[in-house]
């Protein structure tokens, strides 16, 4: 597969190919609840891990480290976690959206046979990072990109991934044995499911719509939206690119 990458570099995407891209784009899901008991093959974990791996980092700093976890009891204290900061979390809305809330399912941590924590270690290479001097948040935004590569190749071998972001960082570093430095960016549940959902769960469950492409572009400047040198764009994204 190697091999066949690397031929490929400088040629164009096929059809086929961008096809493939854009459905792992479209169908992929935040899954939380079809996990089933499968386990993933290493050989495909490691397939997943090394698309975040490759992905663009600020200075080439590579700044992502990736913890595997099955172990029982250590999910458990995750879940834990979750659970109190779920209830936490709860009491900033009131009724009857705090009940529907409480009622999402919202992490598969112990039905899920691999968890993954990604984390940001600034320090690597050293203090100075080309690029990161002036937004010292490009490491975390370099982070982010791993995890959006990892999600997309996970889609494609037909593995689930849910990012469960109602934890306690301050746990997830005593659990997980951080050092003070190496910030906790994404706890991840993957693995097999029963089946992707045509559309994300809290969309479904009329919690929040999906807003239209046309929704959150402007050209030129902020609102602007109807600015007559991009007009042909304009025309092509109200009429052809609403996906589901």
């Amino acid at each position: 597969m190697k091999d066949r990458i690397k031929g490929k570099m400088t040629e164009k995407f096929t059809n086929e190919e961008k096809n493939g891209l854009y459905k792992a784009i479209h169908s992929r899901r935040d899954v939380r609840s079809h996990f089933i008991p499968k386990l993933i093959e290493d050989e495909i974990l490691s397939r997943i891990l090394n698309a975040a791996h490759h992905a663009p980092s600020v200075g080439f700093s590579q700044p992502w480290n990736f913890i595997l976890i099955k172990d029982p009891q250590t999910k458990a204290r995750i879940k834990k976690s979750f659970e109190e900061e779920k209830e936490s979390s709860s009491q900033l809305i009131e009724e009857p959206k705090k009940s529907k809330y409480l009622s999402f399912k919202l992490e598969g941590i112990l039905e899920s046979p691999v968890n993954l924590c990604v984390t940001y270690d600034p320090s690597k290479f050293g203090p100075f990072v080309i690029g990161r001097s002036s937004i010292p948040e490009a490491g975390l935004y370099s982070v982010c990109c791993a995890i959006q590569n990892l999600w997309l190749a996970a889609r494609t071998e037909g593995v689930g991934l849910g990012w469960v972001s109602i934890l306690s960082n301050d746990v997830l570093k005593e659990v997980l044995d951080l050092p003070s430095h190496v910030i906790p960016i994404a706890y991840l549940c993957l693995g097999y499911v029963d089946e992707f959902a045509s559309k994300p769960d809290l969309e479904t469950a009329g919690w929040l719509p999906r807003l239209s492409l046309k929704d959150v572009i402007y050209f030129e400047k902020w609102e602007d939206k109807e600015n007559l040198n991009w007009k042909n764009i304009q025309e092509i994204i109200k009429t052809n690119l609403d996906y589901a």
